[in-house]
């Protein structure tokens, strides 16, 4: 063995050592969408006399952990996302509208002396020095109150805590102690208090949290006119249970908000849909795999089954990635996770079909020759067809949110681990086992000698499919017009992340008919609910923005007529939110064509370039339409796998157009069409063999992974169908008349 090879081999080897050992000791993060719990984002409001900037945020969102922290949430999750939003991630929280009224309350805490009934009634008693401004708040028991103004406020404030039984049982209540200027504020409150005589409401001090009086109680007898409680202590008393004082302590404790918030995305997944998710990706996951594994060892023998070696490698790889990066893992994200077991077949495919071409040529005497070139020759195509995943990945991430962040992030880590898989992995077992004795007397066994179904087909016929490209054009041009037709005629059925409005998806113990759940909501006063059936035993409700008292009434309706039903998922999406997701999705959608082409141009030619993204745009506007004709959702994970089929569909194209030029070097002078065409006939197999491989996984995905990634793996499969044909059909017939038009005999240039 070269130096070479023991460098790649001892590379893998570590590579593989490592991953174990990192997958068995470092768990991967789960997405809340997973594991459950509540995820909820505030926006920062300004006010008068403060602008929500970057540097308000941030002291917000320290305010709100020490609230979050008091909750008792395990391993919560807080971050500022641009600057004047918070992310909040509560695992295992299940109640969202306690989280987010804890979380949004500006806990504006003030103490007030009390200037008397408001009826004016006075007892006669020395009258407090005049007070600057006043106003009317009702006290607990509904009796209108004269307030002075604040003499404390919650800055003043060093600790609150809840108590039970303290000084003659109490009850439950809340002792509060002062700090600094507090202290003597407090005294001197309690001490101007103390001149009435016991009774007189304007013995009592107002406590008022959020413009709310929350307690006023009277001043103990034994405290003396002008001396007050100088101890900087006293407890807030009332019908306290619990819940209310440890909710109230740790508001006081918080702090008050430096400005108000506002919910603008809230998600709440029960722990049931995440574990079912769980399992129905693995299981998809392991069928897939089996079945893309079965299919590349039928196709390419002794290589195909080191290429499923490889594929096992691959995912212990990109496990153990994501588990040491700390990310975070969605369910958007483990459908990428699957998805990238069927990209990683690509680099595979490509070098075992240049190894076939290299042996039929007879250019190489040995298999392992033949591969050697076919790992040389396939580097460039290999390289091309990944950067323009990560491309799309990169997107994903920088311009999306939430789960489908997560998407972006594995979709990456996958397309690297990959790339190794093949490159490296595989590479060093296929050079290794073709370099065996009994292997170079039957080079038949290693699926490198045989060409193949497809190209031996292809060998016989030698269709010129270039010969009329305004053909293939105009067919093009009809198969655009009839999706966008969908667009027009049905619509498009816009989820709640671009919409703004809740979505609320019900287990039910029996199938429940969408029609009669829409009646009953219609009665119950929701006609514009959209219901549908979610899975065998499920139903997703979506509306405009809903209040908690009224998705309480949605949900008692579905309750009453499937005669009981678990909440599984609850989103609720702003309608600011939804306008600037529909804007952010535009714009990654206009960024991921224009970054493509950049790309392709700078590694080919404009002409190339063009003829790519033409045929990008033309399988966003077929992906579109055929879900419009379809009535599924456009949302978020639509988004992400329409990003993914433009960095998927880009790679038959990268393919083809590196195939072009490498046959242009040799070929100066011939006309461009005769040169696509012989381009088209040599990469047809490695693209037919590559689309059934990630078919086997994407139909896995559909058929087993549930209600919440079958409208995702359905997308992805309409996108791979149209990509292969647009690559093929459109990029380069667009190619072949970009040409006509400029220098009829100029072969494409080198990059």
């Amino acid at each position: 063995m070269t130096s070479s090879p023991r460098v790649r081999a001892s590379l893998a080897l570590a590579v593989i050592a490592v991953s174990l050992y990192i997958a068995v000791t470092v768990p991967v993060r789960l997405g809340l969408d997973l594991r459950g719990g509540t995820q909820i984002v505030l926006q920062t409001r300004s006010t008068a006399t403060t602008k929500a900037d970057r540097a308000v945020t941030d002291r917000t969102l320290e305010v709100l952990r020490g609230r979050v922290d008091a909750l008792g949430v395990a391993e919560p999750t807080l971050v500022r996302s641009g600057d004047d939003r918070i992310v909040v991630e509560l695992p295992g929280v299940q109640d969202p509208k306690k989280a987010a009224d804890v979380l949004g309350r500006t806990a504006q805490l003030t103490f007030h002396p009390v200037l008397g009934t408001a009826d004016g009634a006075d007892d006669g008693s020395r009258p407090l020095p005049e007070q600057p401004r006043e106003s009317v708040l009702p006290d607990g028991s509904g009796t209108p109150l004269r307030l002075g103004a604040a003499a404390l406020t919650g800055a003043h404030v060093k600790e609150a805590a809840a108590r039970f039984g303290q000084q003659g049982g109490a009850g439950w209540h809340v002792t509060v102690a002062f700090a600094g200027a507090g202290r003597d504020g407090w005294a001197r409150l309690t001490g101007e208090a103390a001149c009435h005589p016991p009774g007189a409401p304007e013995r009592r001090v107002a406590i008022v949290l959020d413009g709310k009086v929350i307690s006023s109680p009277q001043v103990d007898p034994s405290v003396a006119c002008g001396t007050g409680i100088r101890d900087g202590a006293t407890q807030i008393t009332g019908s306290f249970g619990p819940e209310e004082a440890r909710e109230l302590s740790l508001l006081i404790n918080g702090g008050a908000l430096p400005v108000p918030v506002e919910t603008v995305e809230q998600r709440t997944v029960g722990p049931t849909l995440g574990a079912r998710a769980i399992t129905a990706s693995a299981w998809a996951a392991a069928i897939g795999t089996a079945l893309t594994s079965l299919f590349i060892i039928v196709v390419y023998r002794l290589m195909g089954a080191l290429a499923a070696v490889a594929l096992v490698c691959y995912g212990l790889v990109s496990y153990a990635a994501l588990a040491v990066l700390g990310a975070t893992l969605t369910l958007p994200g483990l459908a990428g996770f699957v998805l990238a077991i069927g990209m990683a077949v690509d680099a595979n495919v490509l070098v075992f079909e240049r190894a076939r071409e290299e042996y039929a040529a007879r250019r190489r005497p040995s298999a392992r020759s033949a591969l050697t070139a076919g790992f040389r020759n396939a580097l460039s195509a290999i390289a091309d067809s990944n950067i323009t995943t990560l491309i799309a990945a990169a997107l994903l991430f920088f311009l999306a949110s939430g789960p489908v962040r997560g998407f972006g992030v594995t979709l990456g880590i996958g397309v690297l681990a990959s790339m190794f898989s093949a490159l490296v992995i595989t590479r060093v077992l296929a050079e290794y086992a073709a370099g065996r004795p009994g292997l170079r007397r039957r080079p038949h066994l290693t699926g490198i000698a045989t060409t193949g179904a497809v190209r031996d087909r292809l060998t016989r016929r030698r269709p010129h499919l270039m010969r009329h490209p305004r053909r293939w054009l105009a067919v093009s041009a009809a198969v655009l017009v009839l999706a966008a037709s969908g667009v027009a005629v049905r619509g498009l059925d816009l989820g709640v992340e671009f919409t703004g409005g809740r979505l609320i998806e019900y287990a039910t113990g029996a199938p429940v008919d969408a029609d009669r759940a829409r009646t009953a909501l219609a009665e119950a006063g929701f006609p514009r609910a959209v219901v549908q059936s979610s899975g065998d035993s499920g139903l997703t409700v979506r509306t405009d923005p809903l209040t908690d008292a009224e998705e309480a009434e949605v949900t008692g309706a579905v309750r009453d007529l499937a005669g009981g039903a678990d909440k599984v998922r609850d989103e609720l999406i702003g309608p600011s939110l939804g306008k600037e997701l529909r804007r952010g999705a535009l714009i990654a959608l206009a960024v991921a064509l224009g970054a493509q082409l950049v790309y392709l141009t700078a590694r080919f030619r404009l002409l190339f370039g063009t003829a790519a993204v033409a045929a990008l745009a033309h399988d966003v506007v077929v992906l579109v339409g055929v879900f419009a004709w379809l009535g599924k959702p456009v949302d978020g994970v639509f988004l992400a796998a329409l990003l993914t089929v433009i960095g998927y569909s880009v790679n038959d194209s990268v393919v083809l157009f590196d195939r072009v030029r490498e046959l242009a070097r040799d070929a100066t002078g011939r006309p461009l069409p005769g040169i696509v065409d012989q381009a088209i006939l040599q990469t047809l197999p490695r693209t037919v063999n590559t689309g059934m491989g990630a078919a086997f996984i994407l139909a896995a995905l559909a058929v087993l992974g549930g209600s919440a990634l079958t409208d995702f793996a359905l997308a992805l499969l309409i996108g791979l169908a149209v990509g292969t044909y647009s690559s093929v059909f459109t990029a380069a017939p667009v190619a072949v008349e970009l040409h006509r038009r400029g220098d009829r005999t100029r072969p494409p240039r080198r990059p």
